[in-house]
Parts: C-alpha cells; sequence; structure tokens
C-alpha cells in the first residue's frame, strides 16, 4: 500500500480527526462522501460571546476575497451557499467577558465556514486571528477542534464514528464551560 493522503482538509490551526486513505480507490469515494455531504463532522470551538439562542442554523453564503497573502471569506448573497448548525455545550463568565463551548455541524464544507459563520453570529471562535474581535482574541491559537466524524464507508453497513479528545490547549477552556471528558463524548453524534 502506498502512503496515507488526504480525504479531506482542516483549516491548518484546526485540530482533531482527519480522515486518511491510503489506495486510489479509496480517496475517490472518500472525496466523492465529502463532495456529496454524506459525512457528519462535529467540531467544538469556544468563542467569545454567548449566541442569543442556544442553538439554531447560520445560512449565510460565502465568497473569497482578495488575492495572494491576505485573502479572507466574507459573508455574501453571491457566494456559495454555506449552512451551519450549532448548540450551546456550556459557557463561563470570566473578567474578560463570557466563553462559551459550542458544537459546530457544517452541512456544508466550504473554506473558513465555521470560522466565519461563528463571527456572524456575533462570537468569534477565540484564537481566531482573522475573522475575531481582536480585543478578545489575546489567545494566539485558534481553539476550534473537529471532534467527530460519522462516515458511511460501506453500503449495508452503519457509519464508522471517530472521536478525537480536545488538544491540551483547548481543555482547560472547555473544562471551564463544563466540559468533563467522556461524558462530554457521548454527546456527540448521537
Amino acid at each position: 500500500p502506498r502512503p496515507p493522503s488526504l480525504g479531506h482538509r482542516l483549516d491548518r490551526d484546526t485540530s482533531g480527526c482527519l480522515i486518511l486513505g491510503r489506495h486510489r480507490k479509496a480517496l475517490q469515494k472518500l472525496s466523492k462522501l465529502f463532495a456529496t455531504s454524506r459525512v457528519r463532522k462535529t467540531y467544538w470551538a469556544v468563542v467569545s460571546g454567548q449566541p442569543k439562542r442556544n442553538e439554531g442554523r447560520i445560512e449565510l453564503s460565502l465568497k473569497k476575497t482578495g488575492r495572494g497573502p491576505g485573502w479572507k471569506m466574507k459573508g455574501d448573497r453571491s457566494g456559495q451557499e454555506a449552512v451551519t448548525g450549532y448548540k450551546v455545550l456550556g459557557s463561563v463568565k470570566s473578567f474578560g467577558g463570557i466563553r462559551t463551548w459550542l458544537e459546530l455541524q457544517p452541512y456544508t464544507g466550504r473554506t473558513h465556514q465555521l470560522r466565519v459563520h461563528a463571527a456572524a453570529l456575533g462570537c468569534p471562535i477565540v484564537g481566531d486571528q482573522l475573522y475575531g474581535n481582536r480585543i478578545h482574541q489575546q489567545e494566539h491559537t485558534l481553539m476550534l477542534h473537529a471532534q467527530a466524524v460519522s462516515l458511511p464507508l460501506y453500503s449495508g453497513r452503519k457509519p464508522i464514528h471517530l472521536t478525537a479528545l480536545p488538544p491540551a490547549h483547548m481543555i482547560e477552556a472547555l473544562s471551564a464551560c463544563g466540559f468533563t471528558g467522556a461524558r462530554a463524548l457521548t454527546r456527540t453524534l448521537t
């Protein structure tokens, strides 16, 4: 077999589940599953602020602006459709304001989708130097984690469920918001 190759991508500073394939046929199948939105993905983020509603759906089309270094995505009606579900899992008030633990489920897979949608919700992801409120972004590491993936790899069988524990830089912030390790993982993809 060949060395593994990426079946999809994560933003540079996003941690968590990454799907790899070792054969061309497997990579083609993975690509098709992602392109047809059959892969369910669950992300966790620690955000600045708290959404007005505890759960909801963000529908904001995205379009790339700029070229070369300094480009970014922005909400634009003429852009590609982008839809994200969100749910508040916990929050904490601190001297720096409110921080909230969000579960994010992208129904589409656009570049920087979760980061732009969180900012559009009024709750930028902590550590997001591109879309965040610089006043509240003293953290230098993006607090966005691909926590779980449900992959319908074989027809006639149940999907394969994969999870990844959050990285060390997020554990403290998530714990302050109510994360209790394994208990929280059982809520995902149920």
